[in-house]
């Protein structure tokens, strides 16, 4: 099951759909920014409410 969620990009500010496939569960990876071409380190969990959380970090926050 693929989730859209719109992000913003750490790096360049600009908002970005991402698909997160929710039935993978708890994860965590690096996916490139669309516009800048920069790393973002996306974490993924699913809430006791079964919705799907995203947060994204730049390289240097992490």
């Amino acid at each position: 099951m693929l989730t859209p969620r719109t992000i913003q990009c750490p790096y360049c500010g600009e908002r970005i759909e991402m698909l997160i496939d929710a039935s993978e569960g708890d994860q965590q990876y690096i996916e490139d920014c669309q516009v800048c071409c920069r790393p973002i380190s996306v974490e993924v969990w699913i809430g006791a409410d079964e919705d799907v959380h995203v947060s994204v970090t730049g390289e240097d926050e992490a």
